[in-house]
């Protein structure tokens, strides 16, 4: 067994606050680290995606260096407090938000940067840090609170084993993300090409409008379509349902016999769905076809945000679950799946929903808004060619996103077996 120690946080790092700027300072100048980029991040980024206009003197005092850890401040709720992202190299003239806290190793091997990133988002430490947050209008993490946190350590030699292997596969989740967006983009582009500019293929392989296929004027859409098509709705190629409504006496634990998932809109992220932080409700409660199953799409329809409203994504696990009253399940046709599932995506729809959301008091769709979406329908020929051509690539984007929910399992499962020498990482 690996002896763990105990270590008083403070004793280990030293803690600074992030810099006050105006907005006259952001979008231009230094690399900046944000609140967003560290929430989102185990570490940070190769290139930090924001800028800051900040002095010399400002530099050097909110440097990020190699072995920084960036901690969230303060946040609306104490599950967001205290979140990490490690600085795994220098990065010259940045800066970073007084919305952080910055951690800087007092001496060197002591602690493993690596290694530090996993513990740190692990369920072991989230727990210390929401027992020992400070909640009075929002949650916020400061030194007083610093001072009382303890850790729990292996030597170091075992923290660099143990960082090192769990950044494997870190990696490889995150090279399965970039694959799934790179695949995710090749299907928006093949449906532009395809149903909005019509340059399908042709009979002979070539591209439809380009090559002088016959357009034909149609009233209901006020626009030329191919010969052959129809004008349309959404609603003529998919079926909704509603979510289910439920109480505080309907919830459950997760080892309650009568205990079953729901998706919430806040698990909808990017365009999948993830099962993170699932309520538990009792089973009674959830009629079939409130459960959802693969590759049907969740989206939100009730939000006190607009910019959530209408957001969406694919369901790619084999998991039931069922989903809240705040979302809708859309169930796309077989023959027409990937064709709903990725027209949803397009900026047409977005703005679409965005236009259908303008001057109401309350966030909220109701099913027929996103029936009626006009579309200009493809011949029978034209959508099957899609759906043929586009499911090698949402088979893919499906066995990435399963595979990554089971290397985050794993990496979860296996760090407190790691620290305590039940297991061991061999070369």
């Amino acid at each position: 067994m690996s002896d763990l120690r105990e270590h008083a946080f403070s004793d280990l790092y030293e803690m600074s606050s992030g810099i006050s700027s105006t907005p006259a300072q952001a979008g231009h100048g230094a690399p900046f680290l944000s609140f967003s980029t560290v929430f989102n991040n185990y570490f940070l980024p190769e290139v930090l995606p924001d800028l800051m206009n900040t002095s010399e003197f400002e530099q050097e005092s909110y440097s990020v260096k190699e072995g920084d850890i960036f901690l969230t401040r303060t946040s609306e709720t104490v599950d967001e407090l205290g979140m990490s992202s490690v600085s795994l190299k220098d990065y010259p003239g940045a800066t970073f938000s007084g919305f952080l806290k910055r951690l800087r190793p007092r001496a060197v091997g002591r602690t493993d940067p690596r290694f530090m990133a996993f513990y740190l988002r692990s369920p072991l430490f989230r727990k210390t840090m929401t027992n020992n947050a400070v909640m009075v209008l929002r949650a916020s993490l400061n030194e007083q609170i610093f001072s009382y946190l303890k850790l729990l350590l292996p030597d170091f030699g075992t923290q660099t084993s143990i960082g090192e292997f769990l950044h494997l596969l870190s990696t490889k989740v995150d090279l399965n993300n970039r694959t799934n967006t790179e695949l995710e983009a090749l299907a928006k582009t093949i449906y532009d090409y395809w149903f909005v500019q019509f340059d399908f293929p042709d009979t002979k392989g070539r591209p439809y409008k380009t090559s002088g296929g016959d357009m034909v004027w149609n009233e209901a859409l006020k626009r030329k379509i191919p010969s052959g098509w129809v004008a349309g709705a959404l609603g003529d190629m998919l079926s909704m349902e509603r979510g289910v409504t439920y109480g505080k006496e309907d919830l459950r634990s997760f080892a309650d016999p009568s205990a079953f998932g729901v998706l919430r809109a806040t698990n909808v992220n990017g365009n999948t769905i993830d099962l993170d932080d699932l309520v538990h409700i009792n089973a009674q409660k959830v009629a079939s076809e409130q459960k959802i199953s693969a590759f049907e799409t969740l989206i939100v329809m009730s939000s006190g945000s607009k910019e959530h409203v209408g957001k969406n994504g694919i369901y790619y696990f084999k998991e039931s679950v069922a989903f809240g009253a705040f979302c809708s399940k859309i169930v796309p046709d077989i023959q027409t799946r990937w064709y709903v599932g990725t027209l949803l995506q397009t900026g047409q729809f977005k703005s679409y929903i965005s236009n259908q959301c303008l001057g109401t008091n309350i966030n909220n769709l109701r099913n027929d808004h996103i029936c009626s979406f006009p579309i200009a329908k493809p011949s029978d020929a034209i959508a099957l060619h899609f759906e043929e051509t586009v499911a090698p690539l949402y088979m893919r984007i499906a066995n990435n996103t399963n595979e990554n929910r089971e290397l985050t399992q794993l990496r979860d499962w296996v760090l407190p077996l790691l620290m305590n020498g039940q297991v061991s990482v061999t070369c």
